[in-house]
């Protein structure tokens, strides 16, 4: 692929600078990671070992050992100055992070000038791995979902087509056969990364109940749904505190997440009903029997489509712009989406469709004396200039 998002540029100049920290490599499944990785090795003039724990079925932190021993030899017989091992799935060996501590530790006391990059499809890596053993040896870069942008530029797929395919470059040559589509999506990607990188990383007591909380949570996209009332929908449920237990984690996986309502006082946002958002509008259009052409036709739908695209677009660039996303109800008025970054805030009302604007923004407007208030729709920005923009270049 000759496209070159962002983080490959973030690589390769920390990569080049003197050995310092590992470099840490995460993101949800199939956002392109390894594919990024082999377009720095193939930019590097530095000699380099790739290795996968994909492949490595049954091994245990003894071969991460070999592995790093091996880019050891190599380093020291080729003469070079430096050497650079990478480890693909890194989380799929159990015990991974002590033993990369212990050897990260043992070159730097040595003065062995081995870079490291560790790759993980999923963000649980970062749980129980970096934080703990390795804090203070690495540093991270967290990719996200392909934006619109990236999308339309390497593939020349249309605002409307985003909306309702999403941000995963292997799945584009699927969108013309919607059924092969979607199977595509629903196997090599919602039930990858729930079985293989929530399941078999994380103890999970209802692992059915985990599948149920994703479904249900994509069907009520960009809507608001209580813990409590989710309850009432599910079999076997358990409690509140289990399914939050399990947004995080579906969270941290890339899948799913909860927007909290925004307060003026901090301390009770963690206590709100959440707005469930996809982190990827695929994981919705996958789970529907609707088609993209019937989708058009209907504009209820279709405005949810939009509201949950332009929700997982402030999401997603939510950590490299720095900015907190919510939104905010009081009865029957609603604002969307609120962003603050330090005491700056904004409000974002998304009317697509039928739907008109409601009086929650003038509320809003009256209760927070916010910075700036934004109508995204069809009237107003128009939803397909902001999803080209970045958000954070609105405060």
């Amino acid at each position: 692929m000759k496209f070159k998002r962002v983080y490959l540029k973030e690589l390769s100049k920390r990569i080049s600078a003197p050995r310092k920290f590992i470099q840490a490599l995460t993101g949800p499944r199939q956002i392109g990671k390894t594919t990024l990785v082999k377009q720095f090795t193939n930019s590097t003039d530095i000699l380099f070992l790739y290795v996968s724990a994909d492949e490595s079925h049954g091994m245990t932190n003894v071969w991460i050992e070999q592995m790093w021993e091996t880019a050891r030899i190599r380093l020291k017989n080729s003469q070079e100055k430096e050497f650079i091992l990478i480890i693909d799935e890194i989380q799929k060996i159990k015990g991974w992070s002590d033993t990369v501590k212990f050897l990260w530790d043992a070159d730097t006391f040595n003065n062995v000038n081995l870079k490291v990059i560790l790759l993980g499809s999923s963000g649980l890596m970062l749980q129980e791995g970096l934080h703990e053993s390795l804090a203070g040896r690495y540093e991270l870069i967290e990719m996200q979902h392909w934006s619109f942008t990236e999308m339309n530029q390497c593939f020349g797929i249309s605002e409307e087509e985003y909306a309702w395919f999403g941000g995963y470059p292997g799945s584009v040559s699927f969108m013309n056969e919607e059924e092969r589509w979607k199977d595509y999506i629903r196997n090599s990607l919602i039930e990858a990364t729930i079985s293989k990188d929530v399941l078999m990383l994380t103890r999970i007591d209802k692992p059915a109940l985990m599948r149920q909380v994703f479904e249900l949570g994509v069907v009520y996209t960009s809507k608001i749904l209580s813990f409590s009332k989710m309850l009432g929908q599910l079999q076997d449920a358990g409690n509140t505190t289990t399914i939050s237990h399990y947004l995080k984690l579906l969270d941290v996986a890339g899948l799913l997440t909860g927007i909290q309502k925004f307060y003026a006082e901090k301390y009770r946002e963690r206590s709100s009903s959440p707005k469930w958002q996809v982190k990827n509008t695929a994981l919705y259009s996958a789970l529907l029997p609707t088609t993209f052409e019937q989708v058009l036709m209907d504009p209820v739908q279709w405005g949810q489509v939009i509201e949950s695209a332009i929700g997982a677009h402030l999401v997603n660039m939510s950590k490299a712009g720095k900015y907190e996303v919510f939104y905010w109800r009081h009865k029957n008025e609603e604002v969307d989406f609120v962003l603050r970054k330090d005491d700056a805030v904004i409000g974002i009302e998304v009317k697509s469709g039928l739907t008109k604007p409601t009086k929650g923004m003038a509320t809003f407007k009256e209760k927070f004396d916010p910075d700036k208030v934004l109508l995204v729709g069809t009237s107003g920005l128009h939803w397909k200039d902001f999803l080209r923009m970045d958000p954070a270049d609105l405060f």
